[in-house]
This record gives C-alpha cells, structure tokens and sequence, in this order.
C-alpha cells in the first residue's frame, strides 16, 4: 500500500512515501518559503540501499504549486518512484487539532473537513495549513483515500479530573475549553516502541518530547493519562520561543499596567519568550555555546528549562502511581546529552539515575542510558511521527 504522509505548513510541506508495510520510508522531503519567489524543494530518494538528494529553487506561489512539484520529481523518467499520482493508495494527514470530535485516525470526508474548519479557533497557526494540504492533495491524488491523523487523539485517554480546569463548566460546555495536549503522533510512537523494547505492555512511562516545541505525557500502558500542554500549545514546559507555564496574573499586568494589548500578550508568549527571550538564542545548539563560553544567563535559562521537566517527572511519577521508564526524544531529547544529564541529576529519590558513559556514548536508535542497577529505565527513543500516521492510516484501512 502506498501511503504518502504529509504534513502542511503555513509556508512549508513535508512529506515522506512509504511502501508498507515496509517501514522504510521510500523518499522524503520538505517544500519551503512556498509563496515566495526563492522557494526551495528538498527531496531525498531512498532506493535500493542508496540515496539520492535533489534540491530545486524557483518561485512557488501556493501549496498547489508546492505538490505538484513534489509529484513531478516522484514521477520523472530518471529516479522517479510513481508512474503517476493514482498509484498513491493513500494521503494521510498531520492535523494538530482534533478537539472532542476526534479520538482515533479517520477517513476524511465532507463532514470530517467542515469539523476541522470549525476547530480553527483552537489551533489558528496550524489547523488552517493542514486543512491547506487536505484540499490541495484532494485535487491531486483524486484515487486516493484521504485519512486524517490528529495531534489530540493520543491524549483523548485522559480523564476529566486531568483535562478540566477550574473555571465555570459552562465555558467548557459552551466553548469547550480543556486541556487538549499535542504532539500526541509523537509520544504514542516512542511509548510505544518502550513498551515493546521493555516486554512489558503494562508499562507506566514518561514520555519527554524535546524540540523547539516541547511536552511531556504521563502515559500508563499505552494510555495518556495527562499531558503538559494544554488548550493550546503555550503551557508547559520551556519552549524555544514559548514561556510555558506562568501565573496569568503577569497577562493582566502587562495589559492593565504595560499597554499591552492582547495581540501582543500573545505574541511576547508564543515567539519571544522560552529559551529566546531568555537567552537571544531559541536553538539550544548556540545556547550551548554560550554555556561554553560561562555566560551566566544562558546557565539559569538552562537551569530554569531542566528544573520544569524535573517538577513535571515528579508530578506525573505520582499521577502514574510508580513508574518504568522515562523517555527523551524529538531533536533536543535525541541529541543533547549535557541536557538529558541536567534533567536526570538528584531523582535518585524516584529511582531515576543515568549512566554518564552510556549517555555520552549515544549515538542513535532505542538506547537504554540508566545505570544497570536502577529500577527506573532512562531510554533515548527517537520519534517517527511520519512512520506513525503511516502505521495508523494502514492499520485503518488494512484491517490489520
């Protein structure tokens, strides 16, 4: 079944073919700046045990654009994968917000889109992009099933007494404001995958997704049973840009008594803050150079982001009553092991203790980095989010 997996931007498309259930992705790719005139294609074929980059520049005026090109370099004469774009099987769709409506993978139809369009509200930096790609590759692939793989899903396990917020239910029943979570294609991948690497189905696991965004899901077999962001992507954990949790007494200062307005609320929260504002760097690879370089402020920016992951694995061992393993991915997770070293350090009261040589020594794959004698796995398991929406979309319409 060929399974082509997209995930729609705002300004970008990436994209991955897989042949499943083979898991090993056929190409992948990423189409940015789409509306500008220096828009750039990077494609990547991986055949036969070879690999073979293509790079493409030229003005692209809309995400059409941007898939069409895609499907040309798919189809060319000379290292092209398709015959045509009617032996895509299935299109299957990142979306980020699902809402209530949505717990699990699902065909895409008109009822299903007019939902997505009235989540908007919710997700207005993402939901609107991804509803982009559903009716561009509708227009494109008009032989395949188009399937939708929601963010929220994974979370949708959560009980009332962990999404709900204190404020009156009439907000929620009218509204439905609650504690949706994201990333959710993520930690079900890597939670999986731990259960699977521990034999133990039952598994009561942490799941710690690191990136530019960042969350983390307590999730007790299989089940999300809380999460660290909530209505929207902002809470939680310190981000690249975004503040993560903070008293909502400093938004209404900054309005009565800065001249705020709530565009710039927003704003100073979601792109200026985290690590960012805190820093001038939201890449934690330049935040490291400056911890190289003994900068005082990037050091308690580093201790401020380690210390909120630390409260919330304290937090989330007691939601779990107990606790298996503790999973670092995404591209800080993965790669930064004086950070994992950071966030690991003084949990030896949680039975959380890491190896420094095995952490050091991480290269790639599932790796265990705890200390042989602990009781509490530490594992490095890198995320798949593509490889997961295309697992989804076949399991739901193989049967299997």
């Amino acid at each position: 079944m060929n399974i082509f997996v997209v995930n729609s931007g705002s300004s970008s498309i990436k994209y991955q073919l897989f042949r499943m259930p083979d898991p090993q992705p056929v190409c992948t790719g990423l189409v940015e700046r789409i509306g500008q005139e220096n828009a750039l294609i990077k494609h990547k074929l991986l055949t036969s045990g070879q690999e073979k980059a293509i790079e493409q520049t030229g003005p692209l005026r809309d995400h059409e654009a941007g898939l069409q090109k895609v499907v040309s370099l798919l189809t060319q004469e000379d290292g092209g994968v398709l015959r045509n774009p009617d032996e895509i099987h299935v299109v299957g769709h990142r979306v980020v917000h699902g809402g209530e409506s949505f717990a699990a993978t699902t065909i895409i139809d008109e009822a299903v889109k007019q939902q997505i369009r009235e989540l908007f509200s919710l997700a207005p930096l993402h939901n609107p992009a991804n509803y982009t790609g559903i009716e561009v590759a509708e227009k494109i692939f008009t032989r395949a099933k188009q399937v939708a793989v929601f963010d929220t899903a994974f979370h949708q396990t959560m009980p009332p007494h962990a999404y709900r917020y204190a404020i009156p239910k009439r907000l929620y029943d009218t509204h439905k404001i609650r504690a949706y979570g994201f990333h959710g294609t993520s930690h079900k991948w890597v939670t999986s995958q731990a259960m699977k690497w521990l034999g133990n189905p039952a598994a009561r696991l942490i799941s710690i997704h690191l990136g530019n965004g960042c969350s983390m899901a307590a999730v007790d077999g299989g089940r999300s049973i809380d999460t660290s962001m909530g209505f929207g992507p902002l809470s939680g954990l310190v981000m690249g840009t975004r503040s993560g949790d903070i008293d909502p007494s400093i938004l209404f200062f900054l309005m009565e008594k800065a001249g705020y307005s709530p565009e710039q609320v927003a704003d100073l929260l979601n792109k200026q803050s985290g690590m960012l504002g805190m820093t001038g760097f939201s890449d934690m690879r330049d935040v490291g150079k400056l911890l190289q370089a003994a900068d005082q402020e990037a050091l308690l920016a580093w201790e401020i982001y380690a210390y909120r992951i630390k409260k919330y694995i304290g937090a989330y061992t007691a939601a779990l009553n107990g606790l298996d393993a503790i999973i670092f991915t995404a591209g800080v997770g993965e790669n930064d092991r004086r950070m994992r070293e950071e966030i690991c350090s003084n949990l030896e009261v949680l039975s959380i203790a890491l190896d420094p040589e095995k952490n050091q020594a991480y290269g790639d794959g599932l790796v265990e980095i705890s200390k042989d004698d602990a009781r509490v796995k530490i594992l490095v398991v890198p995320t798949n989010e593509e490889l997961e929406i295309a697992r989804q979309c076949y399991e739901l319409l193989s049967g299997s």
